[in-house]
């Protein structure tokens, strides 16, 4: 395992934890799970995005795979219950 200093994945790993605190800080706020769903799912990006500094984006490529579809999910379905209004 080597730290690889990529300057795109250490910028969207810091945006994703602030995107996960601000979801967070959301769902406290309003009681709405929307904000929660979609910090989560960035909290998950972060966790590829420092998968992919520690150099172990091509030994654990099928789980970056299952991880980032999880979050893509995650963000999708509180969009879905928005524009449906199914919550």
């Amino acid at each position: 395992m080597t730290f690889t200093l990529d300057p795109i994945s250490l910028t969207n790993l810091i945006l994703s934890v602030i995107i996960l605190a601000l979801g967070i800080a959301g769902y406290k706020n309003s009681d709405d799970k929307a904000p929660l769903f979609i910090g989560i799912a960035f909290g998950l990006f972060g966790v590829s995005h420092l998968m992919t500094l520690l150099g172990l984006k091509e030994t654990l490529a099928v789980l970056l795979i299952i991880i980032r579809t999880i979050a893509y999910v995650m963000v999708a379905v509180p969009l879905f219950w928005i524009a449906f209004k199914r919550y």
